[in-house]
Formats: structure tokens, C-alpha cells, sequence
């Protein structure tokens, strides 16, 4: 103990205090660099926070420099600031390289603003996804069927950039999609990775559309890499589903003008002891996540799941 004591009190007390202070102030230049210090730690995250950053805090450590090599006449303080000048001017070509790298067509770039910006991912995230399905959107043209009731394999997952897609079932009419929907969310949340599948409706353009598509079995194989984008498109398919369910369920009414929820099937249930017994189409069901009622008036169709 007595060492370590001696040792502190040596590093502590080994340097004369400060009798007289200077009179005259440094130089601009210091001063200048002790401005860049200050912005450049104001700087934010992601790619243009870091550019920003390492840009002033470079030009900080740079007039530094100069101001030890001019005023101070110190070759280790010029020295040690220059190497940090180095190093902040190579992380930021090194940066600059990574924004050019991480760019997308016109498209790419509104789905990102609009879809997964807000999110908060980030753009070299998302360069991964973009990857998967190729960076590629898809044209399907009006009146032209993107998947066909009992024939087109359950093989993608497709995200409506543009356009509208009419759903239908045996002919008769279930919902709409609308641009930054996914096509085939509830097919997608109704297989497993290891099952295969078919559609059970029919998905037609009502107008010109735009999709991408992601291939199923190379989009798996990116959530078994990151699973973090496989948390994000269980989010975003979960999220579809739910916006599909509850616009049908404005469209549904049951029995004596009781308008149905899908939150409270046991209440209709008990509610409608009156009416002729109602089979399991109250209940969310696990297989077919779009089926058609029964037992229910005034309304067409009905997605379960």
C-alpha cells in the first residue's frame, strides 16, 4: 500500500502548480480547432451523423496541429494530433465510400422513406433486404392476374409498391390492396418454412401495379442470417393482417344488424342464442387465413386465420 501511495503522490505532486498563468491568450488557430471540437460532438447518428463528426473533429485536430507546430513548437503534441487528423479523414472517405455503395433507384428509395425509415433501419440494413429479392421491381399489368384461386404455388412474398390488386373468392369480391400492402401476407403467415401451399383466392390488377418480390426460400435464408429482419417482417406481415382483418370486419354485419368484431367472437355468440347456431367461422382458424362466412349476412367474404 505504501508503494501505490508513493506512486500517486508522485504522479500527482511530481509537476510544480501553476504559480503564474499566461497573460496573453493562444492563437486563433486554437481557438478555431476548440470550435470544431464542440460542433463536431453535436454531430447525430447514422451515416451523415458520422460524416459530419469525423469531419469537423478532422478539421479540429488539424488546426491543432498547425497550432502546435506554429505557437507551441511541440513536436508531440503536433504529432498526436496530427495521427487523430489522419484517422478522422480516413474514416471518412471510409464512410463516404459506404453511402455512395448503399444507393437505390427512385423506387427503392420512396419505399425506404415511406415503409422503413420510420422504423428506424438502417440503410445498410435495408441494402440487405433490397439484395434479396434483387433489386428488381415487378410489373403487372391491368387485369392480369398475380396468383390464381387453387393453381399459382405459394412460392414469394410481394410487397405492393404501386397500383391496386382486387381479391377475390369463387368470383365474388373480399378486399382491395393498397400500395406498401403486402400480396400475400396471410398466405405467407399460414406455412410453415418447411410447407408448401397454393392460393385459395385470386389476386387480379385493377390498375397498372409494381411489386417486389422476395423469393420464399432465399428470404429465409436471410432471416437465418439476421434475425433481426426476421423480427422486422414478423412485425410488418403481422401488422398487414391485422389491417386486412379489420377492414373486412367494417364490411361484416351479424344477425340483427350487430355489427361483428373480431375481438369479441364468444359475445356474438351468446348474444345470438336466438338465431340459428353459428359454426366455427366466429373463431380465427389455423390453415386458411382467407376463407368465405357462414352463418353471416350482409357481407361477401371474410378472411380467417
Amino acid at each position: 500500500m505504501g508503494e501505490n501511495a508513493s506512486f500517486w503522490e508522485s504522479l500527482i505532486y511530481a509537476h510544480p502548480t501553476c504559480t503564474t498563468w499566461k497573460q496573453e491568450a493562444e492563437g486563433s488557430i486554437y481557438h478555431l480547432a476548440s470550435i470544431f471540437f464542440v460542433v463536431g460532438f453535436m454531430g447525430g447518428s447514422g451515416f451523415f451523423g458520422l460524416l459530419y463528426v469525423f469531419s469537423l473533429l478532422g478539421l479540429g485536430f488539424l488546426c491543432s496541429s498547425v497550432w502546435a507546430w506554429l505557437d507551441v513548437c511541440a513536436a508531440d503534441i503536433f504529432s498526436w494530433n496530427f495521427i487523430l487528423f489522419a484517422i478522422c479523414f480516413v474514416q471518412f472517405i471510409y464512410v463516404t465510400y459506404q453511402v455512395r455503395s448503399v444507393s437505390f433507384d427512385r423506387e427503392f428509395q420512396e419505399l425506404y422513406i415511406a415503409l422503413f425509415q420510420p422504423l428506424g433501419i438502417s440503410l445498410t440494413v435495408y441494402r440487405k433486404i433490397v439484395l434479396c429479392c434483387d433489386a428488381e421491381v415487378v410489373t403487372l399489368e391491368k387485369e392480369h392476374c398475380y396468383a390464381m384461386q387453387g393453381k399459382t404455388p405459394i412460392d414469394k412474398l410481394s410487397l405492393l409498391v404501386s397500383g391496386r390488386i382486387r381479391v377475390t373468392v369463387d368470383g365474388e369480391f373480399l378486399h382491395y390492396i393498397f400500395p406498401l400492402q403486402f400480396l400475400d401476407s396471410p398466405e405467407w403467415d399460414s406455412l410453415r418454412s418447411t410447407e408448401e401451399g397454393i392460393f385459395q383466392v385470386t389476386l387480379t390488377a385493377e390498375t397498372d401495379c409494381r411489386y417486389v418480390a422476395w423469393r420464399r426460400k432465399k428470404l429465409y435464408l436471410l432471416f437465418a442470417k439476421h434475425r433481426f429482419i426476421s423480427r422486422l417482417f414478423s412485425i410488418l406481415i403481422g401488422s398487414d393482417i391485422a389491417e386486412k382483418l379489420y377492414a373486412l370486419n367494417d364490411r361484416v354485419q351479424v344477425g340483427k344488424g350487430f355489427r361483428y368484431d373480431i375481438r369479441l367472437p364468444n359475445f356474438y355468440h351468446v348474444s345470438l342464442l336466438e338465431t340459428p347456431p353459428v359454426h366455427p367461422s366466429h373463431h380465427l382458424q389455423r390453415g386458411s387465413p382467407r376463407r368465405k362466412p357462414t352463418g353471416v349476412t350482409n357481407c361477401s367474404s371474410f378472411i380467417t386465420q
